[in-house]
């Protein structure tokens, strides 16, 4: 049956035809980002299509000479991709400071993908809360941009960055409204709906992107209310573009509400401030965003955020999704858990690896579903 959200879930399943499609009618250079805090807008600015590095949930067995096999199942699916050929349309590929697992991945992939003809890696600070961070963090944006217009052979004037932030910003705007539909009893929004169009904002050209949600944005309040709800979950992790797990805990009686995961809401929850400076603007925005565990310290701001998202979006309960082996998530685990539950939202922890097994893991999905009704917790 045909869906407002098809043109989401087509871009997904084919984002790579996508990206093919978009090199040859535009002439741009495509690049593939390696983190959610690559500054976007630089790359937009000089006319190149960001395109977020995304696994295929796929067994792999070519990443064992390159990275560990304890590296987190992100990693190691992300590094398949670039040696399987499937990012063959990209010319650079950026990362900005993540997790030792993701920089070895990314050195790998630099190193080792033959069609690779630039990379670039912004240390961005870990220690966002610093009060040297921001003004580093400028510094760091204004020589990516110094580097890409080296590559464009160009000035990346303030013009064309106010514009790539104009139109970023309108992105994040409507995916914050899509969003706020599902707030709703019953939401009109299901979660593995609001994943599609996360997710594809993350590769998708975003003028055409905006195009797309604002057409659905003025379709949604006609569309009837007639799924019902069950359980309300959210979902917290880092990289999850598992969708057939989405739809899977979405097919059992519960909806996912909201997520706190660099897939899906931290990627683009807060908005650009204005700044008379473009570069600043840029910068402090990345600095400022929901924070990635990375980043999280010496004060675990994210706790507090979580827990008021699940607040403002009515979640009964939460479902960690932990890929195996990320330190960062596991460190922030047991706090973040004792932190929600102690605030009335019980929590599943589901471990990931690169193919996730729906059978069993919809049985304890079922079993935490029947324990909340035992305990009438919604």
């Amino acid at each position: 049956m045909k869906s407002m959200f098809d043109q989401f879930k087509n871009w997904y399943e084919k984002r790579h035809d996508y990206a093919r499609d978009w090199k040859k009618r535009t002439g741009g250079q495509v690049v593939a980002t390696m983190c959610t805090y690559t500054p976007e807008e630089v790359l937009m600015a000089a006319g190149m299509l960001p395109v977020r590095v995304l696994g295929s949930h796929e067994p792999q067995n070519v990443t064992e000479p390159h990275i560990f096999a304890m590296y987190c199942p992100f990693s190691r699916d992300s590094l398949a991709q670039g040696l399987l050929g499937r990012y063959d349309y990209c010319e650079g590929v950026t990362l900005t400071a993540s997790c030792l697992h993701y920089r070895n991945t990314f050195n790998s992939w630099r190193m080792h993908v033959p069609t690779v003809k630039w990379d670039y890696m912004i240390p961005m600070p870990n220690e966002v809360q610093s009060p040297h961070a921001k003004a580093h963090h400028r510094a760091l944006v204004a020589k990516f941009r110094t580097f890409v217009e080296g590559l464009v052979g160009k000035p990346v004037t303030d013009a064309d960055l106010n514009g790539a932030i104009d139109t970023i910003n309108e992105n994040r705007r409507l995916l914050r409204e899509l969003y706020d539909y599902r707030k709703e009893s019953n939401p009109r929004v299901s979660g593995t709906e609001a994943l599609y169009a996360s997710l594809t904002a993350q590769f998708v050209d975003k003028a055409e992107h905006n195009k797309e949600l604002r057409r659905v944005l003025a379709e949604l309040p006609n569309r009837p209310r007639d799924r019902e709800e069950g359980v309300r979950f959210m979902t917290i992790g880092s990289e999850n573009d598992d969708v057939s797990f989405m739809a899977m805990v979405e097919s059992v009686g519960s909806t996912i509400v909201i997520d706190d995961q660099c897939s899906g809401s931290r990627y683009f929850w807060n908005e650009a401030r204005l700044h008379d400076d473009p570069i600043t603007t840029i910068a402090d925005r990345y600095c400022e965003r929901p924070a990635c565990p990375t980043k999280d310290y010496p004060a675990h701001t994210r706790f507090d955020h979580v827990l008021t998202l699940a607040k403002d979006y009515n979640a009964k309960a939460a479902i960690f999704l932990q890929q195996k082996f990320c330190d960062p998530h596991e460190g922030d685990y047991p706090d973040l858990k004792k932190h929600l539950e102690s605030n009335g939202i019980p929590t599943l922890f589901l471990e990931f690896d690169a193919t996730n097994p729906i059978g069993p893991f919809r049985i304890r999905v079922e079993a935490f579903l029947e324990t909340l009704r035992e305990d009438e917790l919604f």
